[in-house]
């Protein structure tokens, strides 16, 4: 697809912009086809990015995508239709907003909730510099319901600007969108209701319900809103379909919000949602709390088992953390699923509510690690630095499938609070049983060099590692599933002759395992080689060149042994 000019885009006439809206669709299906990305969201707001593109005039003036699951139209329509077949590819276009890409993306975004704060920021300093532009917040439904968007809109009478929000209402997050404040929107949009006075309140005018899929409809009420805008900030409460376009997107919007290519891999997911089921029928104090994301993260079998004891609280992570240490406070015990990029939105409540009060809840953290394609915003590789430092907080790292179930099995029974971190896919291979706090030996030998690695990725990695040592410096080298973060096996690192210990996680290395096992060392004589990744915030790109790049390289790690292994 073509590079299309603001000219073109004004000048259209309606039917031509009813064929530019099926054709950026074709393309986003085509190429996500092919790069994986997101799919029904972004195929549900063609018209709407294509009207707000009519009405305003980027660059200059500002749009904020909350999330950035539909960006897509927006990339297409400004200067990146040529290169957007290298979405989410390395050194390609991003699939968020990146500032650093182009001039059209005025604030980076990848978590829910920050389009309204951050409209507000800009639209603050564009006044104190006297200059004139709109601000438009693009926002889902469901990140309506996150509690950062209330912070924001208190603060609207408080900061004294104007802003454009415009809701787009597909009644989805990731998941079905669910909740209070879904409720009040239902009832706007099917007009049960014409109070807007909770808006009003807010310093609001709200506009809508207007279909978002149909651009007759959708530019006439985008032009009101902007001259609206003049005056006082403006909600415009959009009604769009996630999957417009393509029946089987439209049919199966959760299915089809992310696709991605087929690994052949196990998902770590689907053996949560197994084991968890297993353990419920045998024990009704387990609940099960995730922030819309139950099919993602395996839970659709237990949510349908269980319905009572199954919690969807829509993006709200802090919300779900508080909810689950007073469910523990109760004799419950909580299993709370998140990915590890989003559990960090809960980090002041893991602290206070859950460690602090040294309650049994489970954080069952997916998409540890890095991630890949995804970006900065996703990119799991912060969770065992966050989580070290709390106390009462044990850190588990599976090495595949297989010790993850029995880790999970561990839990039930467990009295503290317990984090289990772990990537999307792996292996099921075997385990010989868990014990809270102890490693497990791999492969010994009498080397002076022992690996401790943390995870499935890194596991393989030390075995490849193991083999390359052995090639080029005739050496052998112990290697050790490093399972525990939290507590650490002191004595088995006390008990260990070898001379240089070499760390591998799939993490940043500042906080991480590395650093923790070098303070166990610290004043014993020995050395240790941490790999992680750098300080750094990972781009986009595929997970194992990610590693090889950032950190966790072959090369590098050789580079750092070889004088080592002469010795």
């Amino acid at each position: 697809m073509k590079n299309i000019s603001r000219g073109e885009l004004k000048n259209s006439s309606l039917p031509q912009l009813k064929t530019l809206c099926e054709e950026l669709r074709n393309t986003i299906y085509e190429t996500v086809s092919v790069c994986g990305g997101h799919l029904s969201s972004n195929l549900g707001a063609v018209e709407l990015t294509v009207a707000l593109h009519r009405v305003f005039d980027f660059p200059e003036d500002k749009i904020i995508f909350d999330v950035g699951h539909q960006c897509y139209t927006h990339k297409l329509l400004s200067e990146r239709a040529e290169k957007f077949s290298t979405l989410r590819k390395e050194g390609g276009i991003s699939g968020f907003p990146k500032r650093a890409e182009s001039k059209f993306d005025c604030y980076d975004t990848g978590h829910a909730g920050t389009a309204i704060s951050a409209a507000l920021g800009i639209a603050k300093a564009r006044d104190l510099k006297g200059e004139n532009f709109s601000v438009i917040a693009l926002v889902g439904d469901g990140s309506f319901q996150n509690g950062l968007i209330f912070e924001a809109l208190n603060s609207l009478k408080i900061l004294k600007t104007k802003i454009l929000i415009v809701l787009n209402d597909n009644g989805m997050s990731i998941a079905p969108t669910a909740g209070g404040a879904h409720e009040v929107l239902e009832e706007l949009k099917s007009g049960q209701t014409d109070d807007v006075a909770l808006w009003e309140h807010f310093g609001l005018k709200y506009v809508g319900a207007v279909n978002g899929n149909d651009l007759a409809e959708l530019l006439p009420a985008l032009e009101r809103a902007k001259e609206t805008l003049k005056e006082q900030t403006v909600l415009l409460h959009v009604v769009t379909k996630k999957g417009q376009g393509y029946p089987f997107s439209e049919n199966a919007p959760m299915q089809t919000h992310g696709v991605g290519p087929k690994t052949g891999n196990e998902e770590y997911s689907a053996a949560l949602g197994e084991e968890l089921c297993a353990l419920a029928e045998k024990n009704d104090k387990i609940v099960a709390v995730t922030a819309a994301m139950t099919d993602s993260l395996g839970l659709r079998g237990f949510f349908g088992k269980f319905p009572e004891r199954s919690f969807d609280v829509g993006i709200c992570e802090e919300h779900a953390s508080v909810l689950c240490a007073a469910l523990a406070t109760q004799g419950m015990k909580p299993y709370y699923a998140i990915y590890s990029t989003f559990l960090q939105r809960a980090f002041d409540e893991i602290i206070h509510d859950v460690c602090g009060q040294d309650l049994p809840v489970t954080f069952c953290i997916d998409r540890a690690g890095a991630t890949g394609p995804d970006g900065e915003t996703h990119q799991g590789v912060f969770d065992l630095s966050y989580l070290s430092p709390i106390p009462n907080l044990t850190v588990a790292i599976p090495k595949n499938i297989a010790e993850f179930r029995e880790m999970v099995r561990c839990s039930a029974n467990y009295p503290h609070p317990l984090a289990i971190r772990y990537p999307r896919e792996g292996t099921e291979g075997r385990s010989d049983g868990v014990e809270i706090g102890k490693f497990e030996v791999l492969h010994s030998t009498l080397s002076d060099i022992l690996i401790l690695a943390a995870g499935e990725r890194c596991i393989r990695l030390a075995y490849r590692l193991e083999t390359e040592v052995k090639v080029r410096f005739h050496i052998d080298c112990g290697i050790v599933n490093a399972r525990f973060l939290k507590p650490l096996d002191g004595e088995f690192l006390s008990s260990r002759p070898e001379k240089v210990i070499v760390t591998l996680e799939d993490n940043v290395l500042t906080g991480g395992l590395g650093e923790k096992i070098a303070s166990f060392y610290r004043n014993s004589g020995k050395t240790v080689l941490s790999f992680g990744y750098e300080d750094i915030f990972l781009p986009h790109g595929e997970v194992g060149s990610l590693m090889e790049k950032y950190g966790l390289g072959m090369e590098k790690i050789l580079k750092g042994l070889q004088k080592y292994a002469r010795g």
